[in-house]
């Protein structure tokens, strides 16, 4: 290379090197319109959040209870309100018990028990069921009223059940206040 063309580039001056454009910066409002979407987003979606796991909570404790009414075949009689739980495994029916009185029936299929109680008298009777062979209701509730009329004719002096906790929660409120007998 000759030293003619190494002077002729260095006479020329370095290019100028020019910013490029800044990007239009947003306004403030703008910004803070965003931040308010934002927050707003943030904010339904934790109250979403909030309502579906209330949700989830309560399908997961709520208790399944089927209840009924059964009347007779012809529409006539008295009729007979069921309360079912499938989780709890217990059948609760209100039964009459006399002219101006009622009582609660109790079938409690996970401990084999029939839990009897008259609001009139201040007792409770409980017998146990087999598996195979429960009881219909009409059948208990003649046993349970006719133990309960030779207790108070006569004067029966039976000892009340002491050991309450073979009886199951159901049962075990049913007869909270009042003594326990075998039927």
């Amino acid at each position: 290379m000759d030293d003619s063309s190494k002077e002729a580039l260095m006479e020329e001056a370095p290019p100028r090197y020019t910013a490029s454009p800044s990007q239009p910066c947003a306004s403030d409002q703008l910004k803070s319109l965003l931040v308010a979407v934002a927050v707003l987003v943030i904010f339904m979606v934790v109250i979403a959040a909030f309502l579906l796991l209330g949700l989830h909570i309560t399908e997961m404790h709520a208790e399944t209870v089927l209840r009924m009414t059964i009347h007779g075949l012809d529409g006539k009689g008295t009729p007979q309100h069921l309360s079912m739980s499938k989780k709890e495994r217990i059948g609760t029916f209100a039964v009459r018990d006399g002219l101006n009185a009622s009582a609660m029936v109790v079938y409690d299929y996970e401990k084999l028990l029939v839990g009897y109680r008259t609001w009139q008298h201040r007792a409770c009777y409980v017998t146990r069921v087999e598996k195979d062979s429960v009881p219909g209701l009409d059948a208990v509730t003649k046993t349970f009223q006719q133990r309960q009329d030779e207790m108070k004719e006569s004067g029966d002096h039976a000892v009340p059940l002491a050991d309450r906790s073979m009886l199951g929660t159901t049962v075990n409120i049913l007869c909270s206040a009042v003594p326990v007998y075998w039927a």
